[in-house]
């Protein structure tokens, strides 16, 4: 009798045992990535295409579904909440500017390595696709518009911020529980970028890489501020 299964017409000189995954297999994959990237892209542009016309709160996840075309349950496997369609696409740009953070030299000072990191998402923005930019341009707007999603955004920012202070305190070698000094430079820098988004909305101004130059411009001003002025 053959030891190959029957489910495995390849027999055990296929290669499957050298631990690497066959082009097929690797290419199918990826074409279910790209698939679901598309379907959660889809979900988000009708959520948001909703919201600007409705209002977040009038706004149903049915709604939602059936402009999509797809079933809740779809939507459930991308988002916990009605909420995450928009914050999920903020919390990318965390992740973005956490793992360039990372990735800075160990020496440099605190304020100038979030200044640098922020520039990698500022430049991710602006240089994203067409599609990425009236996507941020959406979220900015219907953050701007719905109350308990500017509630959602403070919450975002605290966590942000922790994070990032923790960072800066394992980059520092302090400890954060006994040093306030992380939080204070994570604290200044984030109070810049939130002033810059919130100015430009008063402005009108949607625009991914004028808002990306505006939030540059802010985050430099607190480093000559913080030197001029405290």
């Amino acid at each position: 009798m053959s030891a190959v299964s029957a489910g495995d017409p390849s027999g055990p000189t296929s290669g499957r045992t050298s631990g690497r995954v066959p082009a097929p297999d690797r290419a199918l994959a990826g074409l279910r990535e790209r698939k679901k990237q598309r379907t959660r892209l889809a979900l988000i542009d009708a959520a948001l295409e909703l919201f600007l016309a409705k209002g977040y709160e009038a706004t149903t996840i049915d709604e939602i579904v059936a402009a999509v075309e797809v079933s809740q349950r779809t939507f459930f496997r991308y988002f916990a909440t009605k909420e995450d369609v928009v914050t999920s696409f903020l919390t990318e740009h965390d992740q973005i500017l956490a793992d360039a953070l990372a990735a800075r030299p160990p020496g440099e000072r605190p304020f100038t390595a979030l200044f640098e990191s922020m520039r990698v998402v500022l430049q991710t923005i602006a240089e994203g696709a067409p599609a990425d930019g009236v996507r941020f341009r959406r979220v900015r707007q219907v953050i701007e518009r719905t109350p308990s999603l500017m509630a959602a955004q403070m919450a975002r920012y605290s966590a942000a911020a922790e994070a990032l202070a923790a960072q800066i305190a394992r980059r520092e070698g302090v400890d954060l529980e006994h040093d306030l000094r992380p939080r204070i430079v994570v604290a200044f820098y984030l109070a810049a970028v939130k002033v810059a988004f919130e100015d430009c909305a008063r402005q009108d101004i949607w625009d991914a890489g004028t808002v990306a130059a505006r939030v540059e411009e802010a985050v430099a001003l607190v480093g000559r501020t913080m030197r001029d002025w405290v």
